[in-house]
């Protein structure tokens, strides 16, 4: 750098060349030394990256697997979102339409809620509009796309759906949350990594649901419940 008083890293190795045009063992050593130092600014900026906003590796489908089957949740249903001010309530995660996922973010300073709730499918125009406001059922809905997403409007009331995958996520606000923060968890929809996967299930039982077992079932027969006669026949 020009007037900076920093030697030229480049000059340095250049007058470590010898007439032959090899590198001096000076040379080689000194690259090698800087091979460390030049791995952990990458991983800086990597890092970097991650927290200026950009998505994380997902976790493998595996271990989604895992811990989906602890609620009875479809696998390809678990998704999750990132809002500044926004922390996810572990408590609110669980199960919803049926095989989906439920989960809630709290704006602890002003009570804002952002909820996610995903199901099988991916809507449509039609659909979007027919389809009923999640807290106003009763409610005219007037549906738009809006950059990929489905901006929902009935009653007062906004929502938006996210299609990935075959799976639509809905992103309600129950608490007069404001819209562009709405807005802004639809667009950060996605699988969770590791580390979100985790704080999902934090809240999560540890071992999956077992089957329930009926004691009016016979051993033999063809299965039909026992009806024990009471008094009189």
């Amino acid at each position: 750098m020009p007037g900076s008083g920093i030697p030229s890293i480049r000059a340095a190795d250049e007058r470590a060349i010898d007439r032959t045009g090899a590198l001096s063992e000076d040379a080689v050593m000194r690259s090698a030394s800087r091979a460390p130092l030049l791995a952990g600014l990458a991983a800086v900026v990597t890092l970097a990256i991650t927290a200026c906003g950009g998505t994380p590796t997902p976790a493998d489908g595996a271990s989604i697997s895992r811990k989906a089957a602890l609620l009875d949740i479809d696998p390809a249903l678990v998704f999750t979102t990132r809002v500044d001010g926004y922390d996810l309530a572990s408590q609110s995660v669980g199960p919803a339409n049926d095989d989906g996922l439920s989960a809630t973010w709290v704006d602890e300073q002003t009570a804002a809620m952002i909820t996610l709730r995903t199901s099988p499918g991916e809507p449509d125009a039609e659909s979007c509009a027919a389809t009923p406001m999640w807290d106003l059922p009763d409610a005219a809905v007037t549906c738009t796309e809006e950059a990929g997403l489905w901006h929902r409007e009935g009653g007062g009331a906004h929502e938006f759906l996210v299609a990935r995958d075959g799976a639509t996520i809905w992103v309600i606000g129950p608490n007069g949350t404001p819209l562009d923060d709405l807005r802004r968890a639809a667009e950060a929809v996605h699988v969770p990594s590791d580390a979100e996967l985790k704080a999902l299930f934090a809240d999560a039982p540890t071992e999956p649901p077992a089957p329930v077992e009926r004691g009016d079932l016979p051993e033999n027969g063809d299965g039909a419940p026992i009806q024990p006669s009471g008094p009189g026949g």
